[in-house]
């Protein structure tokens, strides 16, 4: 994913990447991404958790927003099924 990125950026679209794997998305040199230590297999979060889901894509497009530099890999924390999460406002426009 990350070469990807890399080549779209070239070619002036914008990209932020989820990460499983922090020392490959490093070296692979993403533009920008999040990271969370997660199971393999779930970058956005468990199954039917809509509120998990929505909270890591907003903190993804918020990195694209405000990432200032390349390479910018950011950790929000997240814990794997030991975290709360709530319905953000913006989700329920739908």
């Amino acid at each position: 994913m990350g070469l990807i990125a890399r080549e779209i950026e070239a070619a002036g679209i914008p990209t932020v990447a989820i990460s499983l794997a922090q020392e490959l998305t490093a070296s692979v040199g993403v533009p920008r991404a999040v990271f969370v230590k997660w199971p393999l297999g779930h970058p956005l979060g468990e199954a039917n958790a809509s509120a998990q889901q929505y909270t890591l894509i907003y903190d993804a497009l918020h990195l694209l927003l405000t990432a200032t530099e390349p390479g910018v890999i950011a950790e929000p924390g997240y814990r794997w099924r030991r975290q709360e999460y709530t319905e953000p406002e913006w989700s329920k426009l739908r």
